[in-house]
This record gives C-alpha cells, sequence and structure tokens, in this order.
C-alpha cells in the first residue's frame, strides 16, 4: 500500500509537487533513490521484480502508482512496478501510453498509476478497478489530488480524506511563495493517527485495514514488519528547477537525501 498527495498544475511557482509514501515489507530488498544506468532516469528500485513506485526524468517526465487494496489477488499477474518504467523508457505522450495499456490492464493486480508529462503539461489517471468494470482512463485536472489504495480521488480510505484537507491547509499557508517542502514531509507523511473502525471500507480484516489506515503505517505480521518505509517529496518550479528528496529506512536506521536537476525541455 503507498498514498500520495499531489498539486498539478495550480501553482503559480510548482507546476507539480508531490508527496508520496512507500509502504511495503522491511525485509523486501529495495534501493534507494538514485540515477539509474544511463542517467535519465531517476527514482527507487524493488530489487525483487524490479519495477519502482515513483520515477521521473530529466525530460519532464514522471510516473508514479499505488495498489487497490483487494481481497483476492491473481498469483500470475505481471508486476505493477513495471508500469512506470515502461513509461518513462518510451516516448508515448501520457494518453497514448494509457490508450496501449487499457488493451492489457487486466493482467495485473489493482493498480492506480499516474503519469505525467511536465513540459506538455499533460498528466493522466489509469485504473484496472473496480474488477469487472472497464479500465478508466481520465485526464488529471489542475489541481489538488489524492491517490490512495483505492479509485483517484476516492474516500473510502478515511486517510486519504486526512492528508489532502491537511496539505490544502499547508499550500494555503504558503501561498505562493516557496513551500518548506521537508517541513511538509514531516508535519503531514509521519501521521501515525489511526482511523475510526465504522469508517473503514470494510474490505478485508478490520484488524487489518485499521493498521493500515494511517498515514504512516507500522505493523508487526507473521511475515515481519511491515509499513512506511520511505517518504518521497519531489518538487517541479516553472523554471525547471526540480528537487526529488526522500528519506527512508535502511536496515531500521532513517536516512535522508536529496537529488536536485533541471528538466531539459521545459
Amino acid at each position: 500500500m503507498c498514498i500520495a498527495v499531489f498539486m498539478w498544475q495550480s501553482h503559480p511557482l510548482y507546476p507539480f509537487l508531490l508527496l508520496l509514501n512507500r509502504d511495503e515489507y522491511h525485509n523486501r530488498p529495495t534501493k534507494p533513490v538514485g540515477w539509474w544506468e544511463g542517467g535519465d532516469i531517476i527514482g527507487g528500485k524493488d530489487e525483487v521484480a524490479g519495477g519502482t513506485w515513483l520515477a521521473c526524468s530529466k525530460q519532464g517526465r514522471v510516473a508514479f502508482l499505488t495498489n487497490v487494496l483487494e481481497l483476492h489477488t491473481l498469483p500470475e499477474a505481471k508486476s505493477r512496478g513495471d508500469l512506470p518504467i515502461r513509461f518513462l523508457e518510451s516516448e508515448k505522450s501520457p494518453n497514448a501510453f494509457a490508450e496501449e495499456l487499457m488493451k492489457e490492464a487486466n493482467q495485473y493486480n489493482g493498480f492506480n498509476l499516474i503519469v505525467g508529462d511536465i513540459a506538455t503539461k499533460s498528466m493522466v489517471y489509469v485504473s484496472n478497478r473496480p474488477k469487472g468494470e472497464p479500465v478508466s482512463v481520465q485526464q488529471v485536472p489542475p489541481g489538488i489530488h489524492v491517490l490512495s489504495n483505492a479509485t483517484f480521488n476516492s474516500k473510502p480510505w478515511p486517510k486519504a480524506e486526512r492528508l489532502e484537507m491537511s496539505f490544502k491547509l499547508q499550500i494555503e499557508k504558503y501561498g505562493e511563495g516557496e513551500i518548506p517542502v521537508k517541513e511538509m514531509v514531516e508535519k503531514l507523511m509521519r501521521d501515525r493517527e489511526k482511523a475510526d473502525e465504522s469508517k473503514l471500507p470494510n474490505i478485508c480484516s478490520i484488524d487489518w485495514e485499521l493498521s493500515l489506515s494511517s498515514i504512516f503505517v507500522e505493523v508487526d505480521t507473521p511475515l515481519g514488519k511491515y509499513g512506511t518505509r520511505s517518504t518521497a517529496a519531489l518538487t517541479v518550479k516553472t523554471n525547471g528547477e526540480t528537487s526529488f528528496y526522500e528519506i527512508y529506512l535502511d536496515k531500521d536506521i532513517w536516512n535522508q537525501q536529496t537529488f536536485n536537476y533541471y528538466i531539459l525541455k521545459l
């Protein structure tokens, strides 16, 4: 499970600003954010399946995803983490990529995928859930949006509504000027407050949903500790200046790093 909140084409200084928590088993091998071979794409990598949850390129292409919480999954499904990589390595527009993905989206377990091109101001949302319904493809309009473990901007998860509201308050607080992203990460993405049981979506067991109901997740399971093991903040300014900040867990120690670069085509 992951959760993301982002601002798209609605701020005079930041055409794009994203905060994202990645939730996963702590013992799952993972590479922290870094430049990939070739030096054009930056992101973290899952060392088991080889995919990513968030990555972007020097050309201003960005892709990130969250899983949809489901009671039953397909054991033979393709890895969802491949989807952001496929977009970033292609030259297709977000729309063209989404249309192509529609043909095979049901070969994956439930996902929410955002693919965007900041230089052309184009961003698209793709989801293959609810199961049995047509694959959802829609343009992401300017504004503030939240992506959790249900469909785009939906609120069956109380933490999605909580994060969106808190994010909006922070953006209003700083107005049209610089936004202290690290401060926002600490204030919003480390929130351990759990939801009221009566407001949970009742997809699987109440105990599991309650454990996942906070923005920052931490729970012991028979397979090991599960929860938030990294938080990323990705900001792009109107002049192309891009900052990719990550705080991540490595051998039970929290580390942080920042990568700065300029989008080449903006």
